[in-house]
């Protein structure tokens, strides 16, 4: 083989390199970031399962006299989110949902709070509901607004005592912002239901869940894709480094029959966490689901912990 065809063999075998590079940082981007691609692939698995609201999960979107609320990201986006105040009370819950939802999808949690005697502030998350965005934060970006929600509350307030309850991605960012050094002693104690370790961990988990494919190299490919379009490596999405450096109590809370975030992380979080904290397993409950599968247990339990430092 002359010189001049082995160059041309080389030259060919690595564009199609570069165009196999590209197309699957591209699909992996698009099926995971990008939050106005679609995600049926995702969805349809048994990690997720979707029901009627029922009234009480209506309360926030169509009973209550909601205040829409914003403040401005980090990085100068414009963030959306739902004010509902309480009479002569400086305790305040912050709601933080998952992945491609919303604020009203914490309706019951939002009422719970509201019921006890809280202002709530239900958030939407970037790229989520009503807020400014074009990439799914994973919690990293996120935590960072979250602070700005935060600051929000205590510009109105200062004298606020605020708690901070997260699921699933809004429980990875919520984790994520324990740890940050810009994270105001207002707040006293963080819920985090179903959240999980890394991002990087949770996508190589349902890789091997939706695909049957190893994580090397396409999560290695789908990272440098997400650092170049989002601005983050999914490595940096980290709750198990943030939460051992946690600056408030944490109580973890899984449901053993999570099959969409995995129910060892519970443990991973739980005994990784260096600050005060509580661990709630709910028997049987999918992911997301814990509050519904056992309400008095996981309204009993939260109440009982965060009396103890609000």
């Amino acid at each position: 083989m002359t010189l001049k065809i082995c160059l041309t063999v080389v030259i060919t075998l690595l564009v199609v390199a570069i165009i196999a590079v590209f197309f699957t940082g591209n699909f992996f981007y698009n099926l995971a970031i990008n939050p106005n691609a679609s995600k049926k692939m995702i969805f349809s698995n048994d990690g997720l399962s979707h029901h009627e609201l029922t009234k009480e999960e209506e309360w926030l979107e169509k009973e209550s006299k909601f205040e829409e609320v914003f403040t401005t990201s980090f990085d100068n986006l414009k963030l959306h989110g739902y004010q509902v105040l309480n009479k002569d009370t400086h305790k305040w819950a912050v709601t933080v949902h998952g992945y491609m939802a919303d604020a009203f999808s914490l309706s019951t949690k939002a009422l719970h709070y509201y019921n006890i005697g809280y202002n709530v502030l239900a958030m939407d998350l970037r790229g989520h509901g009503k807020s400014k965005g074009n990439y799914i934060g994973m919690g990293y970006h996120d935590a960072k607004d979250l602070i700005k929600w935060i600051e929000y509350i205590i510009s109105k307030d200062e004298e606020a005592e605020i708690l901070i309850h997260g699921v699933s991605m809004g429980a990875a960012t919520v984790m994520i912002a324990s740890s940050l050094d810009e994270l105001p002693k207002n707040v006293k104690v963080i819920i985090e239901d179903c959240g999980y370790t890394t991002a990087l961990e949770q996508f190589k988990f349902q890789l091997k869940k939706l695909f049957n494919m190893p994580s090397f190299p396409i999560l290695n490919i789908a990272n440098l894709a997400v650092k170049i379009k989002a601005g983050y490596f999914l490595n940096e999405a980290s709750p198990i480094e943030a939460v051992q450096k946690a600056k408030v109590p944490i109580m973890f809370i899984h449901g053993d029959g999570d099959k969409f975030v995995p129910f060892y992380m519970l443990d991973d979080l739980y005994n990784t966490c260096t600050s005060e904290k509580k661990k709630l397993v709910i028997e049987g409950a999918s992911h997301a689901h814990a509050e519904d599968e056992n309400p008095d247990k996981y309204w009993g339990e939260i109440d009982e912990f965060v009396n103890r430092y609000m």
